[in-house]
């Protein structure tokens, strides 16, 4: 029951999402008194499905409300939805999940590894995202992973690319050609470190 409850609500999220993204963005460009609040809500719902790319949603906000508070705001709401998340995983899935991994030692030896370097695995993958962010909120989720862990890593890690992504915004409407390549050579740096990240895999297989 508790995995259809949670499939449910993360479906009627991701439908809310997907139809009232227009208006939402609307909101957010107008700079009104409740963009800041829709700003956190949107970002936060991006978490659970990108129906935008979250660094193009975050130069929005920084162009809207400038570079520090654009910053904080998509900080915030991106920190939100993935505790959001986390815990909609570990109220739905945790149990089932270990209970699958009694089952399989080796799968269990491998979590046991993770939990004891938690806080600097969570954190290297929110600075260099090899792994999806949805997919690592889950398995976050559904590990013993403790949440204090997972969100003071998570806080941490998301920092860096938010406050490029949203400087690379706050530039875009006087000097489009730097934007874009902030935003270029951000992935260029991330796409290298998880090909060297890949490849090491590789050689160790």
């Amino acid at each position: 029951m508790k995995q259809i409850i949670t499939l449910v609500i993360t479906i009627s999220i991701i439908i809310f999402a997907y139809t009232q993204k227009e208006g939402m963005l609307h909101l957010i460009e107008s700079g009104e008194s409740m963009a800041i609040i829709i700003s956190l809500l949107f970002v936060a719902l991006l978490v659970f499905f990108p129906v935008m790319p979250f660094a193009l949603v975050a130069g929005i906000i920084g162009s809207v409300f400038g570079v520090w508070l654009g910053a904080i705001i998509s900080l915030c709401g991106s920190v939100f939805g993935s505790m959001i998340m986390f815990f909609m995983a570990r109220y739905g899935f945790q149990q089932w999940v270990q209970k699958v991994l009694d089952k399989y030692p080796k799968a269990r030896e491998y979590e046991s590894i993770f939990q004891k370097n938690a806080f600097l695995g969570i954190l290297l993958l929110r600075l260099a995202p090899i792994i999806p962010a949805p997919l690592l909120n889950v398995l976050c989720g559904v590990s013993v992973i403790r949440w204090p862990i997972f969100f003071i890593a998570t806080l941490i890690g998301k920092f860096p690319a938010i406050i490029i992504f949203t400087f690379a915004g706050s530039l875009f409407a006087n000097n489009k050609l730097l934007s874009i390549a902030i935003y270029g050579a951000y992935f260029v740096i991330i796409t290298v470190i998880a090909t060297i990240h890949i490849q090491k895999r590789k050689i160790q297989v």
